[in-house]
């Protein structure tokens, strides 16, 4: 196994890219849960986004509108969970799982025309100056845009939910949402909101996998990224912050292997592509989560 070849600061570099899309689904859905929402769908609602998002930038040959696409993607989808567990007061949990199989059915079925074709290009940002710093500049200051899309939008997630009035509404449902109603507020629809904000960001999540990742339509191509951007909401203790942590330790491990395999490491590529889940599950058991939001999974009823 050859250990010069990995390149320190080309691996941090990728680290943040490999963190954007689990980034974008867990803030969103960290919002959801906030909320007082348990949405298992984000693995359906990124597979739905990363087709959609690839339809209409190969349609448009403009990736910005395909980013644009596949946010309201996640959030039609997300509606359908949305008004299937707030409306008709359907199993959270179930109705989540079903969304996940409905998204890659789906995603299967729309994506069929578009195996093999090249997304359009989307170019990396050099930001001037701050990108010609030695080390720092390649590591933080040379990504395409949607990495710094997904930090602007968690610095957003955690300043809205600390100190806007919108923010605290929200807290207070996720809280209690009888005591909220009480309040005089409308549970279902912050709740609904909240719902979409997240499919819209897991679409996002999904579209950055299939636009600039890979960057092609893939069957499947998510492969179990919405479930790690569930359990790094739980490891996160539903703090934005800590998310950030999780989704970079993930992203971390994810290129770390990859490189091991280039340097011909003398472990199975099995193995070595099993390390970043094996890594989630064992920081979820090490760290001890927060406590969740009071009303966590719980459907309201307006009647009550």
């Amino acid at each position: 196994m050859d250990l010069s070849s990995i390149n320190p600061v080309l691996l941090l570099a990728s680290l943040m890219v490999a963190a954007t899309p689990i980034l974008l689904a867990a803030i969103g859905e960290l919002v959801v849960e906030r909320a007082g929402v348990l949405n298992l769908g984000v693995e359906g609602m990124m597979i739905t986004g990363a087709v959609c998002g690839f339809v209409v930038a190969v349609g448009t040959n403009s990736p910005w509108l395909g980013f644009l696409g596949a946010a309201i993607g996640g959030a039609l989808l997300s509606v359908i969970f949305g008004f299937l567990t707030q409306l008709l007061l359907s199993n959270q949990v179930a109705t989540g799982l079903a969304l996940t199989l409905f998204g890659l059915g789906l995603s299967a079925l729309m994506g069929q025309g578009y195996i093999g074709i090249k997304a359009p290009e989307f170019p990396d940002w050099h930001i001037p100056l701050l990108g010609d710093i030695p080390v720092i500049g390649p590591i933080v200051f040379q990504h395409d845009p949607m990495v710094y899309v997904g930090l602007v939008i968690v610095a957003g997630v955690w300043a809205f939910l600390k100190y806007s009035r919108a923010g605290l509404i929200l807290r207070a449902v996720g809280e209690n949402h009888e005591a909220a109603h009480a309040l005089g507020y409308h549970v279902v629809r912050v709740r609904m909101l909240a719902i979409m904000f997240g499919g819209a960001c897991a679409g996002l999540g999904g579209a950055y996998l299939s636009l600039v990742r890979v960057p092609q339509w893939t069957e499947g191509m998510t492969a179990g990224a919405g479930w790690i951007a569930l359990a790094i909401v739980v490891f996160a203790s539903w703090r934005p912050g800590r998310l950030l942590l999780g989704a970079y330790l993930f992203g971390g491990v994810t290129v770390l292997q990859l490189n091991l395999q280039a340097a011909g490491a003398a472990i199975g590529v099995e193995y070595l592509s099993m390390a970043p889940y094996l890594a989630t599950i064992a920081v979820l058991v090490i760290m001890r989560a927060g406590r969740a939001p009071g009303s966590l999974g719980q459907s309201f009823h307006a009647s009550r």
